[in-house]
């Protein structure tokens, strides 16, 4: 294994975030502790000050890889900062008064972390490892506390399921919440998707029941929101689009195929979250389907033809 490769493993026991551990970041991490494939994880030092333009010339000297100079402010933003952030980097300890946008700002391993990495694959690396987390609290962990205190509560036949934060899934609730008790309030929810987690709840029993089988490693495509109204038969396909996903002429085709098996009548329904939004697919969504915005919960948009043609006569 590459030292490349091992440093990759490194930064995550250290607890740099998954999103966070790229190339740049490892080649950088080497850097420091000024160690390639010529050279053990023991033989690293923090003894190396460098400065950003310093980390890139080593980068290309050592591993022969060349980073544009417009990639500075990702090294500083999404690497520098991030192992600042997780106790594996210190900026100016020779001078802890100087100005950050100092042209001698530099950067250097911390010996709490030089204490474990030196000692990778060794008999003490773990016990190393478990006081440097105990001391710093991981940032990975920080992080996936953040996500925890963000995320969004659904409740579904008295049982709280948690969905991961982001507009598309507070949409989701939204139309689990508002719409259903609206529109389809004798229908049953037989689906829902999670930004992180494709099957954050399914009602297997029920869309085999009415020929939609499903199971962990299929493949079906189905809408963000499956209700299903046994009185009447219909099946609410729905998409909760904040960034894409309407339901056009070719989304209702490959539906109505997917769906061919299923004895119940299918209604299409587009979910925005706002008109500004709305606005922005409006060409797109196909005719003889329905359009709902959580703004305004209380009105449906038919792009129905005459179904609906007629007089308002109100109250």
């Amino acid at each position: 294994m590459s030292r490349l490769e091992e440093a990759k493993e490194l930064l995550k026991d250290l607890g740099v975030p998954k999103q966070y551990n790229s190339d740049l970041m490892r080649y950088t991490f080497l850097c420091l502790l000024d160690i390639d494939d010529t050279s053990s994880w023991q033989e690293s030092n923090n003894n190396r000050l460098l400065r950003l333009h310093d980390i890139f010339s080593c980068i290309k000297d050592r591993f022969d890889v060349v980073y544009a100079e417009n990639s500075r402010e990702t090294l500083r933003k999404r690497v520098i900062k991030v192992l600042e952030q997780s106790n594996i980097v210190v900026k100016n300890i020779d001078d802890a008064t100087r100005a950050t946008n100092s042209g001698k700002t530099n950067y250097s391993i911390t010996k709490e972390a030089l204490l474990v990495i030196s000692s990778f694959k060794e008999e003490t690396y773990q016990n190393r490892l478990k006081a440097f987390s105990k001391k710093f609290h991981l940032l990975s962990e920080q992080y996936a506390k953040r996500r925890e205190i963000h995320k969004i509560p659904l409740l579904v036949d008295g049982k709280e399921f948690m969905l991961s934060s982001g507009k598309h899934n507070e949409l989701q609730v939204a139309i689990i919440n508002e719409f259903s008790s609206r529109f389809a309030h004798n229908a049953k929810l037989l689906y829902v998707g999670d930004t992180a987690d494709k099957y954050i709840y399914v009602d297997r029993v029920t869309l085999d029941s009415i020929g939609i089988p499903i199971s962990k490693d299929d493949k079906l495509q189905l809408p963000d929101i499956v209700l299903y109204d046994k009185s009447k038969n219909w099946l609410y396909l729905i998409e909760a689009v904040t960034t894409h996903g309407a339901i056009d002429q070719k989304r209702v085709n490959q539906l109505e195929e997917m769906l061919k098996d299923c004895p119940a009548d299918n209604i299409y329904i587009t979910a925005f979250q706002d008109r500004t939004t709305f606005r922005k697919y409006i060409a797109d969504i196909a005719w003889e389907t329905e359009v709902w915005i959580s703004d305004e919960p209380d009105h449906m948009i038919h792009f129905n033809g005459d179904k609906f043609m007629g007089p308002y006569l109100g109250n």
